[in-house]
């Protein structure tokens, strides 16, 4: 959506500043302007660093249990082998619901 901005535009740019701010003023807005950008990139480096070290600090950390609990996964004690067809333990299909007598239905007067 917007381009660079090229040296035309730098010039209107601090031209309407100029005349907005005036001459005395406008290099002290650059200095605290300055000032902030400075700031701002210090405090994403400084956050950009600190994750970082914690994203290398836990990645081994990581790898490490990811082994250790794929090591120990075991099956239940007394737990036996299952063919392909059989299924898995409470996965049987209900019985049916039996379907209502027609005496059931009259005592709903």
């Amino acid at each position: 959506m917007f381009g660079s901005i090229g040296g035309p535009e730098l010039i209107l740019i601090f031209v309407v500043a100029l005349l907005i701010f005036g001459p005395r003023k406008l290099p002290e807005l650059g200095r605290m302007l300055g000032k902030g950008l400075g700031e701002f990139r210090r405090a994403a480096n400084e956050l950009r660093t600190s994750l970082e070290t914690e994203v290398a600090r836990e990645a081994p950390n990581r790898s490490a249990d990811r082994a250790s609990a794929a090591a120990t996964v075991s099956p239940a004690p007394g737990a036996l082998p299952r063919a392909a067809g059989d299924p898995m333990p409470g996965t049987e299909a209900a019985a049916p619901a039996a379907a209502p007598d027609a005496s059931d239905t009259d005592r709903t007067r």
